[in-house]
């Protein structure tokens, strides 16, 4: 997993609420194992129409917006358990979902491969919301270690929270077993000191 720290980037505004892994990642692209390709087909059945061809009216296909973030409605990830969801938004590049409330599953699911998830009140998704819909270019900068997510050159800015354990992981690019890994001579301290008292 790609360590991260800080990220500067713009942004798709996507104000849509209770948006489900379903809408995210449709139930009939699930028979893969493993997460490549999984990002063509992220919001397949709004990002194109029954002809397969892009809907110009879906945010993702305006190319007045790009970036790694995504800005969404309150209640994001809500549905069934599937991490593909996970793997479709990273795969398609964001690597930050803002939101004013995440389902707790899909929160885990992102976490673990390296998408954080941005929780932060709903007057303040609404104003984030409206600044980017109004100046695609906004530059938005996203910093794990200091928990704070702003808009450069303006006002709009906020904490947000983060479990210590995943922040970790997150910042150095851990897996839970890199994790361990990066323990190890603590463990293996441990387990001579245990065997010490052991012996006594």
């Amino acid at each position: 997993m790609e360590a991260f720290k800080t990220l500067i980037s713009r942004a798709f505004p996507l104000p849509i609420e209770h948006i489900d892994t379903d809408q995210i990642i449709p139930a009939r692209f699930l028979k893969a194992t493993d997460k490549k390709g999984f990002g063509d087909n992220l919001f397949r059945d709004w990002r194109y129409d029954n002809n397969d061809q892009p809907n110009p009216d879906f945010v993702l296909n305006k190319t007045e917006y790009s970036g790694q973030i995504l800005v969404a409605g309150t209640n994001f990830g809500c549905g069934s358990s599937r991490e593909h969801a996970a793997w479709a938004l990273t795969g398609f590049g964001f690597k930050v979902i803002v939101s004013s409330f995440f389902a707790d599953i899909f929160k885990g699911n992102a976490l673990n491969n390296g998408l954080l998830p941005v929780q932060v009140s709903e007057s303040f998704l609404q104003a984030l919301l409206q600044q980017i819909q109004e100046d695609p270019t906004t530059m938005v900068r996203v910093d794990v270690e200091a928990q704070r997510l702003e808009l450069i050159g303006t006002e709009l800015s906020t904490g947000f929270d983060i479990d210590p354990y995943k922040k970790t992981c997150l910042i150095n690019g851990y897996d839970d077993i890199d994790y361990l890994v990066s323990k190890r001579a603590v463990i293996m301290a441990f387990e001579a000191k245990q065997e010490q008292i052991l012996k006594a």
